[in-house]
């Protein structure tokens, strides 16, 4: 499937129900206000019959302040999702010496755990992420990893399998004329295309030199003056679900969000709940009722003041039983902290749980006792349930990318390498405390039940082979536990 045809409308209508569902994500992701406002005005416009809290028209109150409060649970829900999967980096290996020392370096110098911690979060919230390799000899002698958004990608199916993906950028413009940058990639090649045309239509295409923006990769298509040969026959995209199926749409290749249709109406309630609890502090703030001659005239037009530093009055010549009387009367209502409170967590709470965790991870419980990894697993572990389903959704896909940017540092910069496909092992996002292992260690050694090897393998889980027998034998020989060599020790002839 070649490049789209001049006028083709744009973006794709066959995508526009999958894009119009993640700009409702995307609009609770980033917390914009303005963002929610608009998304849920054009839902009500198109016949929904929910009063949402940013549904609400505020043009017919001109001028009036928008005391609207929005809670950022949304994004610390995609925060905690990448957390759970890539806060500590992924241990990537391979079998040949010389590969493995590449890839650790391409893993250094490219920041590919950042990288993978970036797309994470945008996949839990907007259902998906796309990986790509790409490369550029100005800006380093290495193939990069880099993430699109998947309202930027336009993808190709098959068997639920992706076979193309042509990913799409508007550039910069000074006039009403839209430039848009498409990037179609297919196995063992990348065509580029250059668009001028409207807000709905792609428009003619024109040679890429025509925009400053993407003038450079003129120089590096092939004689077809279109297209890129990778000299490998792999695509060097890949999509990253977030998790499957897609319940509103069954069959769908798509991953779904940890939002969700069911989760905007508790995030809806929640924002609703701490409206609420602003405006019962807004409405309780100290108020002074005072008789109109308490007020100092500042001269016609310029109204009065009541001055509540001063510290010796006049006596009005009113009687103090008549309405608005000399007596200054102190106004404050009553705030509603328990209910709101109470309420706000329950929301909280259910919300979390929708998504798939534990209320344990948003800090949803006990608080303030210590507690051991073990305790943290056991309260968190509908957490640990998602994580272990969204790493095998994710370990083949960053597998893939790893194999293609080896193949491409190969074909391009490096050799001497002999690719394979990575291993992917993910770290642990639960991390034992040292004062922890140590206490059970010292229970172990008392009870006589484990060895030195073993004690040194708990407390260093991540350490080689090599590298747990060397301390193992120093620790011997500094105890003085050490069985001494036969034939240093003159014990065999």
């Amino acid at each position: 499937m070649p490049l789209p045809d001049n006028g083709a409308p744009w973006p794709p209508p066959a995508l526009a129900r999958h894009y119009g569902e993640i700009s409702v994500d995307d609009a609770w992701y980033s917390g914009d206000r303005g963002k929610l406002a608009a998304v849920y005005r054009s839902n009500q416009r198109r016949g929904d019959g929910r009063r949402r809290l940013w549904g609400r028209d505020r043009a017919q109150q001109p001028g009036a302040p928008d005391h609207r409060l929005h809670i950022p649970l949304p994004g610390d829900i995609a925060t905690a999702s990448a957390d759970l999967l890539f806060a500590e980096p992924p241990e990537l290996t391979v079998t040949d010496t010389a590969t493995q020392d590449r890839l650790d370096e391409l893993a250094e110098s490219d920041g590919i755990a950042n990288t993978l911690l970036e797309a994470a979060e945008v996949a839990a919230a907007l259902g998906g992420v796309y990986l790509r390799v790409t490369w550029d000899r100005s800006l380093a002698g290495r193939p990069l990893l880099t993430t699109v958004h998947p309202d930027a990608a336009a993808p190709e199916w098959r068997w639920g399998k992706l076979v193309g993906v042509t990913f799409w950028r508007e550039l910069a413009s000074d006039s009403a004329t839209v430039w848009r940058h498409l990037e179609r990639h297919s196995a063992g090649r990348i065509e580029h295309g250059l668009y001028q045309g409207s807000q709905d239509n792609l428009g003619v295409r024109v040679p890429l030199t025509e925009h400053p923006d993407v003038a450079a990769l003129a120089d590096s298509l092939g004689p077809e003056g279109d297209a890129i040969e990778t000299g490998i026959d792999l695509l060097t995209a890949a999509y990253c679900p977030n998790i499957r199926p897609h319940r509103r749409h069954r069959g769908s290749p798509f991953g779904r969000s940890d939002y969700g249709a069911p989760l905007y109406d508790l995030f809806d309630s929640l924002d609703t709940t701490w409206t609420s609890w602003i405006r019962d502090l807004r409405l309780a703030r100290a108020r002074l009722l005072v008789p109109d001659g308490y007020l100092r005239d500042h001269g016609p037009g310029r109204g009065a003041s009541f001055d509540d530093d001063r510290e010796i009055w006049t006596l009005l010549n009113i009687p103090p039983t008549e309405q608005g009387g000399a007596g200054i009367t102190l106004n404050q209502f009553a705030i509603r902290v328990d209910e709101h409170e109470r309420t706000s967590t329950a929301i909280t709470r259910q919300a979390v749980m929708s998504a798939g965790y534990s209320a344990a991870t948003f800090g949803l419980g006990d608080q303030g006792a210590a507690i051991t990894a073990t305790e943290v697993r056991a309260r968190e572990r509908k957490s640990m349930i998602t994580r272990g389903k969204k790493v095998r959704y994710w370990t083949p896909p960053v597998a893939d990318m790893l194999l293609v940017l080896l193949l491409l540092d190969r074909t391009l910069f490096t050799p001497r390498i002999v690719p394979e496909r990575p291993r992917v092992t993910f770290g642990d996002s639960i991390t034992e405390d040292t004062s922890s292992v140590a206490q059970t260690l010292s229970l172990l050694q008392q009870a006589q039940a484990v060895s030195t090897e073993t004690k040194v393998r708990m407390l260093y889980p991540e350490w080689s082979e090599d590298a747990v027998r060397a301390e193992v034998d120093r620790i011997l020989v500094e105890t003085g536990q050490a069985i001494p060599d036969p034939m240093q020790a003159g014990i065999l002839p």
